[in-house]
C-alpha cells in the first residue's frame, strides 16, 4: 500500500500558505480591521463637522443679526443688561420662596422740561 505522507504534507503546506496570505488581510497595514477603524474615525468626524457647521450657521446668523437689525442689540440689552425703554414699565415678579440676588435700585428721576 502506498504512504499518503507526501499528500498529507502538500496539503499541510497549502493550509499554511492559506493562513500566511490571510494574516495581512485581515491585521496587516491596509487590512480590514484597519479599515474599519478609519471608517469609524471618519464618521465621527463627520458627525462633529456637521455639529461644527449647524453652531457656525448659528452664530453667523446672530452676527447678521447684529449687524443688519436693532431687535437683537434690544434683545440683548433687555435680557444681559436689564436696560428698558424710557416710558416703559418694568414688572418683575418674584418667587416669595426663593432668596434673591438682586439688589433693588429705584428708577431714575425725571425731571419736568421747562418751557421757554
Amino acid at each position: 500500500m502506498p504512504c499518503k505522507c507526501p499528500m498529507r504534507l502538500i496539503i499541510l503546506c497549502l493550509a499554511a500558505l492559506l493562513v500566511l496570505i490571510q494574516y495581512p488581510l485581515w491585521l496587516g497595514k491596509g487590512g480590514w480591521l484597519r479599515v474599519w477603524d478609519l471608517d469609524q474615525q471618519v464618521i465621527s468626524a463627520q458627525k462633529k463637522n456637521d455639529e461644527l457647521r449647524a453652531r457656525n450657521a448659528k452664530l453667523n446668523s446672530e452676527v447678521q443679526d447684529l449687524k443688519d437689525g436693532t431687535g437683537a442689540v434690544e434683545e440683548r440689552a433687555r435680557y444681559e443688561l436689564g436696560m428698558i425703554k424710557e416710558n416703559e414699565i418694568f414688572v418683575q415678579v418674584l418667587d416669595p420662596n426663593k432668596k434673591s440676588s438682586f439688589v433693588s435700585i429705584p428708577p431714575p428721576k425725571i425731571e419736568p422740561k421747562e418751557k421757554h
